[in-house]
């Protein structure tokens, strides 16, 4: 008799657990205030190729600094395809070019990062201007932002 209530009363301490731990597991769902993965409004395809770059602090210098940008063809910014669908540039202060995603966010905002973030992410730069000929980037970190400026990229001729 003994046995059996020790055996009930095993179960039921097991049930008891089971039933505790199944309430501990979380869903599989997004973070608060995260809705579904927003489509960039820039496709990679469209800013592959050759660029001319350069980068201005102030609004003002834009126009000179696009004239800048489209004679740095002769030595130009490639933007290449990557394996994964993203895109294949730089991050800032580093030497090697690496795979970015190009991300969409809230009004139609286009960025550009690491994978791994969320769009918006302090590692992304956001594309503020696009005309399939000119396109002006700025990076989200202040501090980056502060070194390297906006950049202008101005699509540079096809090889003759």
């Amino acid at each position: 008799m003994c046995s059996m209530r020790y055996l009930v009363s095993s179960l039921l301490v097991c049930v008891a657990v089971l039933v505790v731990a199944g309430c501990t597991v979380t869903p599989d769902v997004a973070p608060p205030g995260l809705g579904p993965e927003i489509p960039p409004a820039i496709k990679p395809e469209e800013i592959t190729g050759r660029w001319g770059l350069a980068a201005f602090h102030k609004p003002e210098d834009l126009k000179r600094t696009e004239a800048a940008a489209r004679s740095g063809c002769k030595q130009a910014y490639n933007i290449g395809m990557g394996q994964n669908g993203g895109v294949i540039m730089h991050m800032p202060d580093r030497s090697e070019p690496e795979e970015l995603r190009l991300k969409g966010g809230a009004g139609n905002k286009t960025y550009i990062g690491p994978p791994s973030e969320p769009a918006g992410g302090q590692q992304d730069r956001e594309i503020t201007s696009f005309d399939g000929r000119v396109m002006t980037v700025r990076f989200l970190d202040p501090e980056v932002s502060g070194r390297y400026g906006t950049q202008i990229f101005v699509r540079c001729a096809p090889r003759s």
